[in-house]
């Protein structure tokens, strides 16, 4: 695709001392087309993908008909040297191997770039983000009635009614989609317990995956429902959805968010339970991820349409409880399935959200700045939020 580009304010950034001359996308001279997938390429895994010759980054973005409004970079806001000089880094991998970063910012697409693997075209690998995702569809659910907030503190097995409950381990009736959201459902089997149980895979279809686990876990109890990450929770926060929408929840997905937002090119893997994966096994595109951004900076709303209630999405990106993980930043919360955090920027304290998936997937929404930032990569240390925090918000405060 080649952009329409206007050439008027056309330049080429010289950055600070230590630094090439950058030039833009969109600089006469450098390359306008953003890279997009082959059909040879198409039939890869992302593994498999070439690298790309050179970085693409672009301070005006296409307007590509997909949802997106789009501007430019510096004059519709932000700070386009700081962000230049960043770009260049990332190109450099002097931060980590990182695939994509755009920012939106006032309701437009302003700075775009793909960097190593990644194609504009591409749908990428999203690990855990896919939980913030089944978050919202639990939300969709709500706004559209098949469930209420005071259902989030009801007993999850009370919304499925295929299971047996004379089978169940003592406490089953503990686990609320409340606690299963905030990775506090307290199960506990063993990984050789599992292993057996998917010996017989046809057992575990449907909600026969939750009776399994009702039935060879330890009793749940006060001391067992503590924070304990995956384990189980994200499937069975699905199995609701599952349960209340009508027809499938891979169709009520596909049909209420995905269509909805225009969202075409993904890919959604399903789960031994025959359900949409909850917790990881799904693809977006870097720009698609920017549309689930949205709803967060815009209350649950996508072009007008309340899609997630917005008090539901409030709690949900909230700082409910505290990870535990021993690498964890110390300053995280955990809401449902979505991340919180403040950051510091100057004297002022900003309230930040976000999605993370491991490698360095994350949607970030600053609403007080009306901030989305999308970032993927495949990077196992994934330090980038302190380039965040130290470049990217600074970049669009004034």
């Amino acid at each position: 695709m080649t952009f329409n580009l206007n050439f008027k304010n056309i330049i080429a950034i010289t950055l600070i001392s230590g630094f090439s001359s950058f030039v833009f996308a969109n600089s006469e001279g450098a390359n306008s087309r953003a890279p997009e997938v082959t059909v040879a390429e198409a039939a890869l895994s992302f593994r498999d993908m070439p690298f790309l010759k050179n970085a693409y980054i672009d301070s005006t973005p296409a307007n590509r008909k997909d949802g997106i409004a789009v501007g430019e970079l510096g004059v519709d806001g932000g700070n386009k040297n700081k962000i230049a000089k960043l770009a260049q880094e990332i190109a450099d991998s002097k931060h980590g191997d990182y695939d994509s970063l755009l920012i939106a910012h006032k309701g437009k697409l302003l700075f775009e770039s793909y960097y190593q693997r990644a194609r504009i075209n591409l749908a990428h690998g999203q690990a855990s983000a896919v939980k913030a995702y089944t978050s919202l569809a639990l939300g969709r659910a709500i706004q559209l009635g098949y469930l209420t907030m005071a259902d989030l503190n009801k007993p999850l097995v009370s919304f499925l009614k295929e299971l047996d409950p004379a089978k169940f381990v003592e406490g089953a009736e503990k686990i609320t989609l409340h606690k299963a959201l905030t990775m506090h459902g307290g199960l506990s089997v063993s990984s050789d317990q599992w292993e057996e149980l998917e010996k017989n895979p046809a057992a575990l279809k449907g909600q026969g995956f939750v009776q399994a686990l009702l039935e060879h876990s330890a009793p749940i109890t006060a001391e067992s429902q503590i924070y304990s990450y995956g384990n189980y929770n994200p499937p069975l926060v699905m199995q609701v959805i599952e349960a209340v929408v009508p027809g499938t929840a891979k169709d009520f997905i596909k049909r209420e968010l995905l269509d909805k937002m225009g969202i075409i090119n993904y890919r959604w893997q399903t789960h031994v339970s025959g359900l949409p994966e909850a917790g990881w096994r799904a693809k977006m595109t870097s720009r698609d991820m920017l549309k689930w951004g949205s709803l967060v900076i815009n209350n649950g709303k996508w072009k007008g349409e309340q899609l997630i209630p917005a008090d539901y999405l409030a709690k949900a990106t909230s700082g409910l409880v505290k990870p535990t993980q021993d690498w964890m930043p110390k300053t995280y919360r955990y809401g449902y399935f979505w991340y919180q955090a403040n950051i510091i920027v100057g004297e002022k304290n900003y309230d930040v959200k976000f999605s993370w998936g491991g490698g360095g997937q994350r949607i970030i929404a600053i609403k007080e700045l009306d901030l989305i930032i999308v970032i993927t990569g495949v990077d196992r240390e994934d330090t980038i939020m302190t380039q965040v925090s130290k470049i990217i918000l600074p970049a669009f405060v004034k």
